[in-house]
């Protein structure tokens, strides 16, 4: 496999398993200085001495954190920083959904915390190595459950009913969606860009956090109609790597096409106050 990637220095969360890991392992292969983050150690080292181990390729590292937690999530930002000057492509990936209302360490809706606060904090702490890296990337994974969510900026934060579950992860792929909206227009007048893209029905550890029962239907499940995480994976790669891929800025992907958005996705009021929303929960 060419050694494209050789000098290029990427980020990816959720790369312990599934499409994170798929896309990681592609990325080390083809020759990129890779920093993983993961949270947990025994798991993430594991993941780390395989990558290395089948790739050949011993520029890879990891960064420990749990990213629900923003300063976590602002400490992991800052040992990347202390280490490299430039960023060429960063995949936020982590995420999960929690059918029970549970709040963060911050206060926040652990799926809105875990799926959203994530990306917000980890990429607009490196905004600036993003803006100076030539034609650096930012790629968020969405998902087409976006279409169910409701954004209501008033209460999506803690969603004090009580509520979790699919509403709030609907919630929080629309948030996917809108942050990388917003964030395209503030990369404006500087080489970089965003994308999100929904990797499809994936076979992964996705839902397994939620309880024997549910976790017993998510494997059916994905037994039956899932794609393996080596496909789910692939539109992440593409868009980091590829030069076609190169002129979009903005947009919502699956298998590798521009996708349709729900309404709500391209309210471009929706995404800023959102953006506020998120620096205020941050702060």
């Amino acid at each position: 496999m060419a050694k494209d990637l050789e000098g290029k220095v990427f980020l990816v969360t959720g790369a312990t398993e599934g499409i994170g890991k798929a896309a990681a392992m592609a990325f080390a292969k083809r020759g990129a200085t890779l920093v993983l983050v993961g949270r947990s150690r025994e798991k993430s080292e594991r993941v780390v001495k395989e990558i290395k181990e089948a790739s050949g390729n011993e520029n890879v590292e990891l960064l420990l954190g749990d990213l629900s937690k923003i300063a976590d999530t602002r400490a992991v930002a800052s040992a990347f920083r202390a280490k490299y000057d430039r960023l060429d492509v960063l995949v936020n990936n982590a995420g999960a959904v929690f059918t029970d209302h549970k709040l963060s360490d911050d206060g926040i809706e652990m799926t809105f915390a875990l799926n959203h606060m994530a990306y917000f904090v980890l990429t607009t702490s490196l905004l600036d190595l993003i803006k100076k890296t030539p034609k650096a990337r930012v790629i968020s994974t969405s998902s087409g459950a976006h279409h169910m969510g409701k954004m209501d900026l008033a209460t999506v934060a803690k969603r004090s009913g009580k509520s979790a579950g699919f509403g709030a992860y609907g919630d929080s792929k629309l948030a996917n969606v809108l942050f990388t909206r917003e964030l395209a227009r503030r990369l404006e007048g500087s080489s970089a860009t965003a994308n999100c893209m929904h990797p499809g029905y994936v076979r992964t550890g996705f839902a397994l956090n939620n309880g024997p029962i549910a976790a017993a239907f998510a494997k059916a499940a994905a037994a039956l109609f899932a794609r393996t995480p080596e496909k789910g994976a692939d539109t992440i790669i593409w868009l980091a790597t590829s030069d076609e891929a190169a002129s979009y800025n903005g947009e919502y992907f699956q298998d590798r096409g521009v996708a349709r958005t729900s309404k709500r996705a391209r309210n471009d009021e929706l995404a800023k106050g959102l953006w506020e929303l998120s620096e205020k929960l941050a702060s």
